[in-house]
């Protein structure tokens, strides 16, 4: 059996001499006190000053699986105020309670062959609430599903953020403890048990983390450390976290550490990072890229680990390539442009941010199957006509992750809908056989493989002081939507903290066993993902993006062309609309072979020059089949019997 542990420089760090060594950064305080409890018994010791800010304490006085707490006097604080540790490793009790010591090395791994990870290329992601993706709603709980899901065809399974929030439930963007495991899901060694379960079964196992804010309940460093954030820059939650300013080399250790130890610690394959557009940071290298490559220089040599940002910016740079393929910074993006304009597609909607899918949406998705981004710093009607986006036609289709749904996507509408509930299913069908088959790595949204009826809604539970501030700041945030303008309709939206919200967000997993529409989506996405496993996953490593091309030929219909890393052609045929379409020529010729057609009867239209209502062609031409194929005179014979001129990537 191994152990593992990623010694941090503050925090409550357990020593080999079996005595336990306290840090906390408080520059603010006068006085700090740590409490020790030890069942009904309370001990105080005074703290150390360290200087620059710090106080520590070694003593044999502790051990594991004893609580304790600072209390903090200072100019800031009226008196004395008790504080959990923001660097603790467990909140037994909640975020306002004390945290609880905790050794590492008390959990064993078993032996074996190491896991060293898997590539990118192979990814298929699936996200998931822990909370509510089990009955149970805990780490436990999900591991019971894993079988499932490696059946299903993922093979990289994405937990929303697990750090500890305040109250009973919450989607884990209000946490405010990051490198404490949110009790309500299960203990540290729960969650461990969790990502050894994933590794047994050959999947990545990756966690969504928070750097550009704190939850608004239970975080205390205002009190003690003022210096965590820079009034300079203000975000949505106010003040931003300082990463350039005075004394900001601890707060970009905190959060660098917080990411080593997960992926040390815990042996998560991969860290996905919330928002990253909201990080304020005029440093250089700012945190983004300090963090990156600091992952790199201390993780990159042992396993296979994968860095994914959020990023409404869509600033291609900190996706860039080195010559042998592998990234600089950062492995993916999740890749908003492609869902907002499916999204449109299969829907019609064009209130918020779809505006700027409306006029082409499927050129627009066409672009990003082509060259990853949609807006490339092109103007944004819903931005005032501000640019958006940095030009990514350089990167392969692996640095974009590609969606349909997500937690945002259903979580923040009013009701929570799913896209089952707002499309048609031949839409739906069209666009997952085309999200599932392209380079770019999948996302699935837990349930959505067997296309559940349960919503995904915004619950919360925060204190009474906080509780209908955010139920009405909830309601306000749709009354710009035209269905929400009378105040009794925004008054149905439901209330985030009834814990009724939170229940009808639980996954309702009889469905698949009990109704055969949802057991015919689960095995369409299974035979999907099957296929992609085993003829485009094989061909992906290499790929030169230079040599993919998008070509629209109708108003919502194109075509999509791949040079594949082994040379082979892959080919889309797309109309994503309820319209027929037939043409004289396509702009690219359909070499190889039928890959995948949707719907039923799709090659006999093709060979008629037609495409039927949300239409999907996959064609897959190898290396030799292209060279068996080559004309010999400068045109080319293209699947409508037309000549083309060439069309090859």
């Amino acid at each position: 059996m191994s152990t593992s542990k990623h010694r941090m420089p503050f925090g409550a760090e357990c020593q080999s001499d079996g005595s336990v060594c306290f840090r906390l950064w408080a520059p603010a305080a006068d006085q700090v006190m740590l409490q020790l409890i030890d069942g009904d018994d309370e001990h105080d010791l005074r703290m150390n000053t360290a200087g620059d800010g710090w106080l520590e304490l070694m003593t044999d006085k502790a051990r594991p699986g004893m609580r304790y707490a600072f209390r903090v006097s200072g100019e800031h604080v009226d008196g004395q105020q008790t504080v959990p540790d923001p660097a603790s490793r467990f909140q037994p009790a909640d975020v306002h309670g004390p945290s609880e010591i905790i050794d590492p090395n008390d959990f064993r791994w078993p032996d074996g062959e190491p896991w060293r990870g898997r590539p990118w290329e192979e990814a298929v992601c699936y996200e998931l609430h822990l909370g509510t993706f089990s009955p149970e709603g805990t780490f436990a709980g999900a591991i019971k599903r894993l079988d499932q899901l490696a059946d299903l065809g993922v093979t990289a399974v994405e937990l929303m953020p697990v750090a500890a929030f305040p109250g009973q439930r919450n989607w884990g963007y209000d946490g405010v403890l990051p490198f404490a495991p949110d009790a309500r899901y299960g203990r540290p060694e729960d969650l461990k048990a969790l990502v050894q379960a994933a590794h047994d079964r050959g999947l990545m196992i990756l966690l969504d983390v928070i750097y550009n804010h704190f939850g608004p309940e239970g975080n205390y460093l205002h009190l003690y450390a003022p210096q965590f954030f820079n009034e300079r820059h203000q975000t949505p939650w106010g003040a931003a976290i300082n990463f350039d300013g005075p004394d900001s080399r601890a707060v970009r250790d905190f959060f660098i550490h917080n990411a080593l130890y997960w992926l040390e610690e815990y042996r998560f394959d991969g860290l996905r990072l919330d928002a990253v557009h909201a990080i304020a940071d005029d440093s250089e290298p700012d945190i983004l890229t300090e963090l990156a490559e600091t992952v790199q220089d201390q993780l990159g040599h042992r396993r296979l680990v994968h860095l994914v940002l959020e990023n409404d910016g869509n600033e291609s740079r900190y996706l860039t390539r080195r010559p042998n393929g592998m990234p600089y910074w950062y492995q993916a993006q999740w890749n908003d442009d492609f869902h907002h304009a499916a999204h449109v597609l299969m829907t019609g909607e064009q209130d918020g941010y779809y505006a700027d899918y409306t006029e082409e949406p499927a050129r627009l998705l066409a672009r990003c199957l082509a060259e990853g981004f949609a807006y490339q710093a092109d103007p944004s009607p819903f931005r005032d006509g501000a640019r958006r986006g940095e030009p990514s036609a350089g990167l392969p289709p692996s640095a974009f992750i590609n969606l349909l749904q997500n937690h945002d996507q259903i979580g923040n509408r009013a009701f929570g809908e799913r896209i089952a509930s707002l499309a048609f299913p031949e839409a739906v069908r069209a666009l997952s056989a085309l999200m599932l088959l392209a380079p770019s790595p999948p996302l699935l949204f837990m349930g959505q493989e067997f296309m559940t009826e349960t919503p995904f809604l915004f619950f919360c539970d925060f204190g009474a002081d906080l509780a209908d501030s955010v139920t009405q700041g909830r309601r306000r945030e749709f009354q710009r939507f035209e269905r929400f303008a009378d105040p009794q309709a925004r008054e149905a939206i439901p209330d985030p903290n009834d814990p009724a919200t939170f229940q009808r967000c639980r996954l309702d997993w009889n469905a698949l066993d009990s109704d055969a529409r949802h057991r015919e989506w689960w095995h369409f996405h299974q035979q999907l993902l099957r296929l992609r496993q085993r003829e485009i996953v094989p061909r992906l490593a290499g790929m030169d993006p230079e040599q993919s091309r998008f070509e629209a030929f109708a108003t919502n219909a194109f075509q999509v062309q791949w040079r594949l890393g082994d040379g082979a052609v892959l080919t889309l045929t797309a109309n994503l609309s309820d319209t027929e379409h037939r043409w004289d020529a396509l702009p690219l010729r359909l070499a190889g072979e039928a890959l995948y057609l949707e719907p039923v009867g799709l090659g006999d239209a093709l060979a008629d020059r037609h495409l039927p209502p949300w239409a999907v062609a996959w064609h897959l031409a190898s290396r030799q089949q292209l060279q068996e194929s080559q004309p010999r005179h400068p045109q080319q014979a293209g699947v409508d019997g037309q000549h083309h001129e060439e069309a090859e990537p």
